[in-house]
């Protein structure tokens, strides 16, 4: 059976590849090289390999290099596009700062506003109470004239009376008492001075008190502008705050209950009006007036908050995002990466108490600050740290400089928020404070 299958398979080469005879002749003799079949098959064969695999390989190397042209292409393409969209988001926080200082701006003379207002009212109320209790002591004083006159009145009738009795007996007695009549003339005379005296004064009396009313009536409304105008200016300062807060997931409330705590027993830094001194029920404009002072309370609380909570960037020179809060390659990144150059100032967000200042493996030269509220921030890689634990910082204290220290790939700033020791996305804070700083 193999003598067949060989006897066959000879045959087959035998046809493509004949047995050939390679002669090879020198000066002194001549011999040839005897090439099979088989031979000549396998010489083909590996030919063939050869060439295929030189085929295919030129084939690889050269997709590859296509390839690689198409991925520098396209890496080059993402480049320009993330440098495009780093220059836009640098654009748009410029336009922000510059929106922010002029919010910081509007917000300053609004402030001045309102203090200028609250002197007027404060003026106009008790100037208001002034001319009330000069109403009263005219009123009083037009009473008693009345008064006055009626008894006048009652006088002069019972000497008319008087006399007309006196004169019937005068002349049934045919004597004139020259004294009598002397003494009634004279009261007559000083009756009818002091009654037109009082009806003087009664009008007198009467023309103040319409002016004093028209006084008060206009002062009312002088006021009532005041009122207005206060009340309009408190919701446009105080609307926006409640929604910054609200926006950073704080309480409102909350946070002016305790930042009201921190005043030393007087429940806030303005006291409500109080005109009254019998106990009597305070008008509408004490109450209105009272309520506009709580609001001035409650921006000046606000303020106060804002000072002690992270709403400021903690870097004011030209820089640009590179990393966001959130999860990377499996693990958290705890905060947001400002990139920038070398030795850029850094500073603090918020008033605080420095607890941490200087180098922490992973985070190279850090900063940590304790805040109102149980927030913390955190600024990491620096190059050099201007403050030492235990300083107080207030908001816009230049803490730092940006470096490259620690676990770091270039020179940025890592700014972390923690609230109660976990930490949050500090883009909260600094979005919800674009529309107020």
């Amino acid at each position: 059976m193999r003598t067949r299958l060989a006897i066959k398979l000879h045959a087959i080469l035998e046809r493509f590849f004949p047995e050939r005879r390679l002669f090879l002749r020198s000066d002194t003799d001549t011999r040839f090289i005897r090439l099979k079949s088989s031979t000549q098959a396998l010489a083909f064969g590996g030919a063939s390999l050869v060439l295929a695999w030189s085929i295919v390989a030129t084939a690889i190397l050269l997709m590859d290099s296509i390839g690689s042209g198409n991925f520098r292409e396209q890496a080059r393409r993402d480049l320009e596009t993330y440098q495009l969209r780093l220059n836009i988001l640098s654009e748009e926080r410029n336009a922000r700062a510059a929106e922010a200082i002029a919010a910081q701006e509007r917000f300053n003379t609004a402030l001045e506003q309102v203090s200028v207002m609250q002197t007027k009212l404060l003026d106009a109320e008790t100037r208001r109470v002034e001319l009330e209790s000069g109403l009263e002591a005219v009123q009083l004083k037009l009473r008693d004239a009345i008064r006055a006159r009626e008894d006048v009145r009652t006088e002069l009738v019972a000497l008319r009376d008087q006399i007309a009795a006196g004169g019937t007996a005068l002349a049934s007695g045919g004597a004139v008492d020259t004294t009598t009549l002397d003494f009634l003339s004279a009261a007559l005379a000083r009756t009818a001075e002091e009654r037109d005296q009082v009806v003087a004064d009664a009008q007198d009396a009467l023309i103040r008190a319409d002016e004093m009313a028209t006084e008060i009536r206009l002062m009312e409304e002088k006021n009532d502008t005041i009122f207005r105008q206060l009340e309009e200016a408190m919701t446009v300062s105080v609307a926006p705050l409640d929604k910054m807060f609200e926006a950073a997931g704080m309480n409102p409330d909350r946070i002016l209950d305790q930042v009201r705590r921190g005043y030393s027993g007087q429940g806030g830094p303005l006291s409500p009006l109080s005109f009254s001194t019998r106990g009597e029920e305070p008008s509408e404009d004490v109450l209105r007036a009272n309520r506009i002072l709580n609001q001035m309370d409650r921006l000046n609380l606000y303020r106060i908050a804002a000072e002690k909570a992270p709403f400021a960037m903690p870097i004011k020179d030209s820089f640009r995002f590179t990393s966001g809060f959130g999860y990377r390659w499996g693990r958290l990144h705890a905060g947001t990466d400002f990139a920038g150059a070398h030795g850029t100032p850094i500073y603090a967000t918020a008033d605080g108490v420095v607890t941490f200042a200087g180098w922490q493996s992973g985070y190279g030269r850090l900063i940590k600050i304790q805040h109102e509220f149980g927030i913390e921030t955190r600024y990491a890689h620096n190059s050099k740290l201007y403050v030492t634990a235990g300083q107080r910082v207030s908001r816009g204290d230049r803490i730092a400089a940006m470096g490259n220290t620690g676990r770091s790939t270039g020179t940025h700033l890592h700014y972390e928020v923690r609230v109660g020791g976990k930490p949050v996305n500090p883009m909260i804070y600094i979005k919800a404070a674009n529309d107020v700083f």
